[in-house]
């Protein structure tokens, strides 16, 4: 416990009583009340093993690969309100997680990382399965610990736990040498944790609100723009209130894809690079624009010139004070917890004698309707060959809209952005911030861990599904039952798509040539494989894919090799310069 932490701790053991650090560690995920770890056992972790084999109050999730760990565990906590954690070894085990940590990093999920270590009296001497952890680790966690004695363990576990699930959410590991999970010492753990160093900010200041509703009460073309902090806040509900109540037009960002309703006619569709037309323009013409739990990314605004060249003023509200003003000057930053903001926002908004400019709003809603007249998401259909887009539409259509989807990263992942609308938060499970290849499965297994009653459907490419499948054996250990749809298009799509716009369509190393036969490997790890080829079997493939509930089913879909995402804006381009499709290049 170091100097600048104080504790209230609450012993459970009999007094006096000595237990192990593996003990330890497995008492204080239980008082946590953690459910599933999801690991991958090893030398150094060994010790806490044998402790989680005579415990019984959670579930240990065997995966195959120790990067899916962290991904199950990443998405056990997007999906739910819970804490994802996950435990492995030294060395390559910790090693191979730094890829996980690094997606949860840049997405702010919440996590715990339980690593070991060699014996503390042999780090730093090149041991068998050593790497410096805590150095491997520093750039991709909110916070790291090594524990040097067990008798900081208990304190350290609870502090990891507080660092993870305030302010602004990210992952936290503690590395564990083998031999602090020997010793032995008296096991009182926290009831609650002070940090000096450590004063997370919940509630914005009043005054800045109070210029902030002023302003949005001025504005003539408002525009709502919204990221995935308004969903780890939990503060869509605030959220829907805001701009039903405002009547202005709202745009989520990838990470903030059900956050506000995507059935209202407000919504404009997803911003950025591949978003819809009418979001872009309204984003760049809007003269006052209220961001919510985002950070004016870079695939959402854009190159950051042509967006500041039209004069707005920006609120931002944000937990994290480094994210407001980072990229984009803003007017009236607010920094505090996205729900406890809106909630005061929405108390002044009230007491307010002015109301939104009707007129002007009016004129501005017909300007959106007019952008939005393009129908920027319309495709071609085919009866000859399957279209990647009209998959996902049947998707929403069979899940009537209510399911978990999950994604890897590419064209798949746009096209499910794009084509299933979600109208609640924590139902679009993808990697935004590092773009993952491999996620989609693992954590398809984090979600139903989380919501084991929930339809959940895994929308890959086949390179991104080759990352991880070697987790369809735990899918079969653990009854997980997932729907997997793979939109097959035998390329890296982007990759291709990249390639073909600003390669000049020189294919270098995207094109998969050794595909598995996907029907048979799925099906020697026991579950359901279908391969459809024909757009008139879509829809009965997926209805009869779905009605197996209680099996995993994994259904290839072949389909057309040429189709782009559309709309895009290039690298280096601003937001109005958008591509609406193959005519436009």
């Amino acid at each position: 416990m170091t100097s600048e932490t104080s504790t209230t701790a609450v012993s459970n053991n009999k007094i006096g009583e000595e237990i192990t650090g593996a003990e330890i560690v497995v008492r204080c995920l239980a008082e946590e009340g953690v459910e599933h770890v999801f690991g991958y056992p090893g030398g150094a972790v060994l010790y806490i093993y044998d402790a989680i084999f005579s415990h019984s109050k959670f579930q240990h999730i065997l995966v195959r690969h120790e990067q899916a760990a962290v991904h199950a565990a990443d998405a056990y906590s997007r999906s739910s309100n819970k804490v994802g954690v996950c435990l492995v070894t030294s060395g390559p085990g910790v090693t191979n997680a730094v890829t996980g940590l690094a997606t949860a990093y840049m997405d702010s999920i919440p996590m715990i990382i339980i690593s070991g270590q060699v014996p503390s009296h042999a780090i730093g001497l090149d041991a068998f399965q050593e790497c410096d952890t805590v150095g491997i680790t520093r750039p991709c966690v909110k916070h790291n610990f090594l524990v040097k004695d067990v008798k900081d363990l208990a304190a350290t576990m609870k502090k990891a736990f507080f660092i993870a699930t305030t302010g602004r959410p990210g992952p936290v590991l503690i590395d564990i040498p083998k031999d602090i999970t020997m010793h032995k010492c008296v096991f009182e753990y926290p009831k609650e944790v002070e940090m000096r160093s450590y004063k997370p900010v919940d509630k914005g200041h009043a005054g800045q609100i109070r210029k902030a509703v002023q302003l949005l009460l001025q504005a003539e073309r408002p525009m709502i723009y919204t990221g995935g902090g308004v969903i780890l806040a939990h503060a869509s509900e605030e959220l829907n209130k805001l701009v039903d109540k405002l009547g202005f037009p709202c745009t989520n960002t990838l990470m903030g894809l059900g956050a506000y309703k995507a059935s209202s006619d407000k919504f404009v569709g997803m911003p950025g690079m591949h978003g819809t037309y009418e979001a872009n323009m309204a984003m760049q013409h809007s003269d006052v624009m209220i961001a919510i739990g985002a950070r004016f990314d870079d695939r959402v605004i854009g190159n950051p010139k042509h967006f500041s060249s039209t004069p707005r003023k920006i609120i931002h509200i944000d937990i994290d004070p480094s994210s407001i003003s980072k990229r984009v000057k803003v007017d009236i930053p607010i920094v505090g917890n996205v729900k406890e903001v809106l909630v005061e926002l929405l108390a002044q908004l009230d007491a307010a004698e002015a109301k939104p400019n009707s007129v002007a709003l009016s004129a501005w809603w017909k300007q959106i309707n007019e952008w939005r007249a393009r129908d920027c998401l319309k495709f071609t259909n085919s009866t000859e060959v399957i279209k990647p887009q009209s998959v996902i539409q049947k998707v929403w259509e069979v899940t009537k809209g209510d399911a978990f989807i999950t994604s890897d990263v590419g064209q798949h992942q746009m096209w499910a952005a794009q084509y299933y609308p979600f109208d609640k938060p924590r139902r679009w499970i993808n990697s935004g911030g590092l773009g993952t290849m491999g996620v989609g499965l693992p954590y398809a297994m984090g979600v139903q861990m989380a919501n084991p009653d929930a339809t959940i459907a895994c929308i890959t490419g086949e390179a991104s599904i080759q990352m991880c499948i070697q987790e369809l054996a735990t899918c079969k250990q653990y009854h997980l039952t997932p729907k997997i749809i793979l939109l097959n298009n035998r390329f890296l799509g982007m990759v291709r798509q990249w390639q073909q716009l600003e390669y000049g369509s020189r294919y270098s190393e995207s094109y998969m040539d050794s595909l598995p036969d996907f029907n048979k490997l799925v099906e020697s790890y026991g579950h359901v494989g279908m391969k459809i080829e024909n757009p008139a079997d879509v829809d009965g493939a997926l209805k009869e894919a779905f009605d197996m509930k209680d099996r995993l089913v994994f259904m290839n879909f072949i389909t057309d090799q040429t189709e782009n995402v559309w709309p895009m804006v290039k690298t280096g381009k601003g937001l109005t310069e958008m591509l609406l499709g193959s005519e436009d290049l």
